[in-house]
């Protein structure tokens, strides 16, 4: 297989590799090379320094062993002279000392020269005949005729230990010298090991990092390039094109389907920003017509009063005048005349909530005189009425729902209960009555009949409100809720709005 053909077959292997592998591939060489270089470092302190250490340690030895046998040839001599307590200690410290030292001789003869090896152990089997002839002489009497002979004899002895000492020594500087010639020889070799492996290791390097730049990099830098086109509002460039087979080739893919369908969606907003531009004035005249159908919608919805009711009030006022004085009549036709006044006199959208409230408290004092105690009614106000705006003709149609749907229907009658209140920037209006309610079934027909404004199942009055609200406010809401036979609550939330001046 030749080079081309390797590097090829490396390139596909590498190119396969998932980022995260390529990451712990290009880790793992780092760590590889730095333990090697640090490897490398130790090894060449060990061979070094190591040997080095041997030759001094054996010189240092050898030394010890001349300085320990003169001191005891020494304090030998001076305890012969004169055997007292100090100079007997002495003695057998060097005596201890110069032990030690032959005891530490090293005697490994692959690790030295033989006439060294030789010389080691003529020096530790002439210590073992000298110990035993110096004992013999420390303890002899000075009157033994023998004593004196024997005495030089020992002598004799420490000069030639003395002598295969010094011998010693030299051999060892000879060992030395040689082991020492040996490893300057190596040590000479180390620079070129060094620089060859440094070469070696770099062009793994070099060659692992073009790998990582190509597969990682230049993709990288291709994406930034088109993104900058992108930038421009050029969605058309050419696509980026990579060989990855890994993430980095995933997400190069679908940067281009993306940027091509970006494109095209850019083109068909702007296909339909022209369409609806021509369709805009359409809209603003459909807008229009809605707006003037509302405000049809709401004439309309205070030109109407119920029929039943004006026919049922009117007979209640008939018979009160009969058995009543003029006092109670006068009251009521004057709160019926509050409300056809309003009914008929307000052309403003909004109104403050005093109007409102007022004209409610009308409408239910006619009511309570028609169903008497069958009705209870009760309200509780918590904002400033007379400084709260509100849409008009709200409050009304709201009881008249409830009277009509849900307190009238049943014998026993009900109560109703208005809540005013603010919450969050918003004003609550909440009412609750004691009617028979609706079932969800019912009342989930009712709130849809109320979106969509079937006036033939809501009556005019709630899905008019409810589209007023709606159009009159961007957050405001008409919410209902009821339970069978217990009640029915509808809940109307508008922005807070203070009367003007």
């Amino acid at each position: 297989m030749s080079a081309n053909e390797r590097r090829k077959k490396v390139d596909n292997k590498w190119i396969s590799l998932s980022l995260k592998k390529k990451i712990q591939v290009f880790t793992g060489v780092v760590f590889l090379i730095i333990s090697l270089s640090v490897i490398f470092d130790i090894w060449v302190v060990n061979f070094s320094l190591n040997d080095f250490r041997v030759i001094l340690d054996d010189n240092a030895k050898s030394s010890d062993l001349i300085d320990t046998i003169e001191a005891e040839s020494s304090w030998f001599e001076a305890y012969i002279k004169h055997p007292n307590e100090e100079n007997h200690k002495e003695m057998e410290d060097a005596i201890d000392q110069t032990r030690k030292a032959v005891l530490s001789l090293p005697s490994d003869y692959s690790s030295m020269n033989i006439r060294r090896y030789a010389k080691t152990w003529s020096i530790k089997n002439s210590y073992a005949n000298y110990i035993e002839k110096r004992d013999t002489v420390l303890g002899m009497n000075e009157s033994n005729p023998e004593y004196i002979k024997q005495l030089y004899k020992v002598y004799d002895m420490q000069a030639y230990l003395h002598d295969y000492a010094r011998s010693l020594m030299r051999y060892s500087l000879e060992d030395g010298k040689a082991v020492y010639v040996k490893k300057v020889r190596s040590l000479r070799k180390l620079p070129l090991v060094v620089i060859l492996s440094g070469i070696m290791l770099f062009s793994v390097m070099i060659s692992l990092s073009g790998l990582m730049n190509k597969t990682m990099i230049i993709p990288i830098m291709k994406l930034v390039n088109v993104s900058k086109e992108i930038a421009s509002n050029n969605f058309f460039t050419d696509d980026v094109k990579v060989n990855n087979q890994d993430e980095m080739g995933d997400l190069v893919n679908a940067f281009n389907k993306m940027k091509y369908a970006t494109g095209q969606y850019i083109t068909t907003m702007e296909e339909r920003r022209k369409m609806m531009d021509l369709l805009h004035k359409e809209e603003l005249e459909k807008i229009e017509a809605e707006k003037n159908l509302e405000t049809a919608n709401l004439e309309l919805l205070k030109s109407q009063i119920n029929p039943h009711f004006l026919f049922n009030t009117l007979n209640v006022i008939g018979g009160m005048a009969k058995l009543e004085d003029a006092d109670t009549t006068e009251k009521m036709i004057k709160a019926l005349s509050t409300i056809f006044r309003y009914n008929l006199k307000t052309p403003q959208s909004e109104v403050v909530l005093a109007q409102e409230l007022q004209v409610a408290g009308d409408y239910m004092y006619l009511q309570k005189m028609r169903f008497g105690s069958r009705i209870d009614y009760s309200i509780k106000c918590k904002v400033d009425k007379d400084l709260i705006m509100i849409p008009s003709f709200c409050l009304q149609p709201l009881l008249e729902n409830s009277i009509i749907h849900g307190i009238s229907k049943k014998e026993e009658g009900g109560k109703i209960f208005i809540d005013i209140r603010m919450k969050a920037e918003k004003i609550i209006i909440t009412l609750v009555d004691t009617g028979i309610g609706m079932t969800q079934e019912e009342l989930e027909s009712l709130r849809l009949a109320i979106k969509q404004g079937t006036n033939g199942k809501i009556g005019i009055g709630l899905g008019n409100i409810y589209k007023r609200i709606k159009r009159m406010y961007f957050d405001g809401d008409v919410k209902l809720l009821s339970r069978k036979n217990q009640g029915t609550i509808v809940r109307v939330a508008i922005p807070h709005k203070n009367r003007e001046g």
